[in-house]
């Protein structure tokens, strides 16, 4: 299995959900089937046909989040020396060379993006112009709307 980027931040993330996922939604689950199988005919027991639905959702969910914890190559952004180069876990300062308005960005893993924080996933056309980039030279992003220039003010390892 190949490996797959994620930070530190959302290692941990992860690990959260996952320990929740074990010791408070799996528990409370089985209580439910365990009540609704107490009511008598399951046939027609909706709480029951709902639990157990549930109970899949969470197993697979479980096995989903260990999978992607065991294949995880966790790095830690501020312990990266890449030579001002954009890499995995970097910060960059963008500035929009149409507009002049300035954005930044961390490149992160498919389950930490969230573009309303500033995080992009690394397979996003916006990352992958990205990497590789140092401070002063241009990107040119292939999005749906066109073409769109940033040119890279700063990389910092965060």
């Amino acid at each position: 299995m190949a490996t797959i980027p994620i930070t530190k931040r959302g290692a941990e993330s992860l690990k959260a959900e996952l320990h929740k996922l074990k010791t408070v939604d799996r528990p409370w689950v089985i209580n439910a089937i365990s009540e609704a199988r107490a009511q008598g005919d399951l046939s027609e027991n909706a709480e029951y046909e709902s639990a157990k639905d549930r109970q899949g959702f969470i197993e697979g969910r479980i096995q989903e989040v260990e999978g992607k914890l065991s294949a995880a190559q966790i790095i830690d952004p501020s312990e990266l020396d890449a030579g001002g180069r954009v890499v995995f876990g970097a910060t960059v300062e963008l500035e929009d060379e149409d507009t002049g308005d300035r954005v930044t960005y961390q490149i992160v893993g498919e389950d930490e993006a969230d573009l309303k924080k500033g995080w992009v996933n690394i397979s996003s056309p916006i990352a992958r112009a990205l990497i590789g980039k140092e401070e002063g030279d241009v990107a040119v992003v292939v999005a749906p709307g066109g073409e769109k220039a940033f040119e890279v003010v700063a990389v910092k390892y965060i």
